[in-house]
């Protein structure tokens, strides 16, 4: 998962990418609206973690500018504007979740998977492709029953996938879901581990495929 966090308490983002990242989500960071608007329009995220009070451009016209381009991007608000005034204007303003400072951590990342799952048409805490499994409780995925035995990349490059198992994915956008931005890897590392899953996934009723133009599809044989 790649997100957007739109936040300029620079203490509060500075941890949120290195936590956040921890647990396998890939953070793009901006301090300012304009940035976070300029973000939006230019690359690919998963879901959008916005703070209302930004310099720049405000969180409400960030969001308000998000919905008239009929971007589909799941929002979730982060702000210490804790009324309900304030919550039923970020809802009614097109965010789909609001969660006040202070906050914890662990419930930041389960309303983001929550996010995205209902933005995917998917409800269950466990994204699947067959009988491969993953499930986010425990961090591992599950292959015919048994427990897949992965490295950490193998992982963070199978759970992009099944994330969006059935819809293809560019080697450009799994790079920025697993590695973060100040990592220079090269395309070639995700066709290397692409090989890797593959052998891992032979013969089990799952393969990924690759589509000429568009990049690898995870899907059932």
């Amino acid at each position: 998962m790649r997100i957007l966090l739109a936040e300029d308490e620079h203490t509060l983002g500075t941890w949120l990418c290195k936590a956040l990242e921890h647990a396998g989500i890939q953070v793009e960071w901006v301090d300012d609206g304009r940035l976070a608007d300029r973000a939006l329009q230019a690359r690919d995220h998963d879901a959008l973690v916005l703070d209302l009070g930004l310099p720049g451009m405000d969180g409400h016209t960030v969001l308000q500018r998000l919905r008239e381009r009929d971007q589909r991007l799941p929002a979730l608000i982060l702000t210490a504007r804790d009324s309900l005034n304030e919550r039923v204007a970020s809802l009614n303003g097109g965010a789909e979740d609001f969660l006040a400072k202070p906050f914890a951590l662990a419930e930041l990342e389960a309303r983001l998977h929550a996010l995205v799952r209902r933005a995917r048409g998917v409800e269950h805490p466990r994204l699947a492709c067959g009988p491969l499994v993953y499930d986010g409780a425990r961090r591992q995925f599950v292959l015919n029953g048994e427990a897949l035995a992965l490295s950490p990349r193998e992982l963070a490059v199978l759970r992009v996938l099944v994330q969006r198992s059935g819809e293809p994915l560019s080697k450009q956008q799994i790079l920025e879901r697993v590695f973060s931005d100040d990592e220079e890897v090269h395309p070639e590392a995700v066709e290397v581990l692409v090989y890797r899953l593959r052998k891992r996934l032979d013969g089990s009723g799952v393969r990924i495929v690759t589509l000429r133009g568009l990049g690898y599809v995870l899907e059932t044989e």
